[in-house]
């Protein structure tokens, strides 16, 4: 115990004299988490710009179009003359999306000959196409029942019998979780925690990399009386108990601070903050004893944490992707980090469901048992080379 509260000691006093660890264990989190989850304060994105081309120019089309820019989404900032222009205007990033009134619209709607109201958006961006396509639906859908609800009155339908004619199946709508549809919950905790777990791997591989750079590899192991498990832990242990701090602030800033739900309660939200950390210092030191060097192990871990964002499973779920990818993103614990926080904390599940991912953290944490006789020898053996 004695040996390894020097060793402890010893490495915070590395850390203190490198302002590299000051600037990636305190700044850069505290910017990552304040840049993701103001920028996305709103929730939604608001007032997105969009365009509209009315040929018709009748009381019926300026209703629709005045619709369309009430919508909290979309703002219509611009009406042009012709498809051609605002096609133009869109490709040139002016505007998402524009709305197409052809000549005869109103009058055909009156005498119910289908016209044919078109509306284009782009979907360079994922988010900003899918909320003008909806906006853009709407008004289109709410255009012809509107009409349509205006002759049926006019020829004595009562209103039961025009919604049963307009809308024949009533749906009845649910979000469960994030009532709000708020990106800034569906987005800042995937991306912020992924951020964290990628620092804890860089700095993980670079903390045990740079004392073979530094030529002190042989001072840590003498310090350790030869004991290459009291080497490993006492040198890490600073660096769990600050990423704990750290990843522990980020929770609480986001589920208490900002009140992200979270019915799972507090109780797995510690629980995943000790695991998750532990599973990332494991694994970075994994990644070090495979490869020890400075430069291959902290490139490796880079590679691992930057392919995590998409294995994760948020910008694209991994039960829609091909079998040998659904495996591989086993071994990622970003997946397993995400899927304990969405199943339990934030559909109130129990742990029981999650007992694999657990497992599987709890593995990645006691990775270095594999190859600590390996990162020893070269603790004792290897010389460092530029």
């Amino acid at each position: 115990m004695k040996r390894l509260l020097l060793i402890a000691q010893r490495e915070c006093r590395r850390m203190a004299a490198n302002r590299m660890y000051l600037l990636s264990m305190l700044l850069f989190p505290v910017f990552v988490t304040v840049f993701f989850t103001s920028f996305m304060h709103e929730g939604q994105p608001e007032n997105m710009p969009v365009g509209v081309v009315d040929l018709d120019n009748t009381t019926t089309t300026r209703k629709l179009t005045r619709l369309l820019d009430s919508f909290q989404s979309s703002e219509v900032v611009a009406h042009y003359p012709s498809v051609e222009e605002a096609r133009q205007a869109m490709q040139h990033g002016d505007i998402y999306g524009f709305l197409y009134f052809p000549k005869e619209t109103t009058a055909k709607l009156l005498a119910q000959r289908q016209p044919h109201v078109s509306y284009y958006y782009s979907y360079a961006t994922l988010t900003s196409g899918a909320l003008v396509f909806k906006d853009l639906k709407t008004v289109s859908t709410l255009g012809s029942a509107g009409v349509a609800k205006s002759v049926m009155s006019a020829k004595g339908y009562t209103d039961d019998q025009i919604m049963a004619f307009l809308q024949p199946i009533v749906l009845d709508l649910h979000t469960v979780g994030n009532p709000w549809v708020n990106y800034n919950i569906y987005l800042s905790t995937m991306l912020v925690p992924t951020c964290l777990l990628l620092l804890i791997f860089l700095l993980t591989a670079y903390a045990m990399g740079m004392e073979l750079k530094e030529n002190t590899a042989t001072e840590l192991v003498a310090a350790a009386g030869g004991n290459p498990f009291i080497a490993l832990v006492g040198k890490m242990l600073p660096h769990i108990a600050v990423w704990i701090v750290v990843m522990g602030a980020y929770m609480v800033y986001t589920f208490g601070v900002l009140h992200f739900p979270h019915p799972g309660g507090w109780g797995v939200i510690v629980l995943l903050t000790v695991l998750s950390v532990l599973a990332a210092v494991g694994f970075g030191v994994f990644m070090f004893g495979l490869l020890p060097a400075l430069r291959m192990s902290m490139s490796i871990c880079s590679l691992w944490g930057v392919l995590s964002f998409s294995m994760v499973g948020t910008a694209f779920p991994v039960i829609a992707m091909d079998t040998p990818l659904q495996v591989l993103a086993n071994i990622f614990p970003m997946r397993h980090f995400f899927l304990i926080y969405e199943t339990c904390i934030f559909a109130n599940n129990p742990l029981s469901d999650v007992a694999l991912n657990i497992a599987a953290l709890v593995l990645f944490a006691a990775a270095p048992v594999f190859v600590i006789l390996r990162i020893n020898r070269a603790y004792k053996e290897y010389v460092y080379m530029e």
